[in-house]
C-alpha cells in the first residue's frame, strides 16, 4: 500500500525558512517522479516543485525560484522541500505527491498518490 506521510509544518514569521519531509513506502521509490503541490485555503491545488526520479532535474513555479529548493533521498526514500525567506502568500497545505510514472512531467497537479499534508503558516 503506497504511503506518503508529510511533516515539517509550522508557523514561521516572514522571511524565516521551514523543511519539509514526505516519507514514503509501499512503492519503489526510484521509480517515480515526485512533486510539492499546496492548497491555501478557498484556492485551488498549486504545484510548487517537482523533481525526477533519479533526482538529477527539478523544476519550480516562478513565485519559489530561488527561495525553494526540492531534493530528494533515494536510500530512505524521502523528498524534502527546503523553504527560506517565506512569505505570508506561501501559507498553505503542503502535500507530497507521487506521479503515475518515471516519464511524468515535473509540473502537475495530477498525482497518483497524495499525503495527508502539513500546515505553513506564514504570519507577521
Amino acid at each position: 500500500q503506497v504511503q506518503l506521510v508529510e511533516s515539517g509544518g509550522g508557523l514561521v514569521q516572514p522571511g524565516g525558512s521551514l523543511r519539509l519531509s514526505c516519507e514514503t513506502s509501499g512503492f519503489t521509490f526510484t521509480h517515480f517522479v515526485m512533486r510539492w503541490v499546496r492548497q491555501a485555503p478557498g484556492k485551488g491545488l498549486e504545484w510548487v516543485a517537482g523533481i525526477s526520479h533519479a533526482g538529477d532535474r527539478r523544476e519550480y513555479v516562478d513565485s519559489v525560484k530561488g527561495r525553494f529548493t526540492i531534493s530528494r533521498d533515494n536510500i530512505r526514500n524521502t523528498i524534502h522541500l527546503q523553504m527560506n525567506n517565506l512569505k505570508p502568500e506561501d501559507s498553505a497545505v503542503y502535500y507530497c505527491t507521487k506521479a503515475a510514472t518515471r516519464w511524468a512531467p515535473l509540473e502537475s497537479t495530477g498525482f497518483d498518490s497524495r499525503g495527508q499534508g502539513t500546515q505553513v503558516t506564514v504570519f507577521s
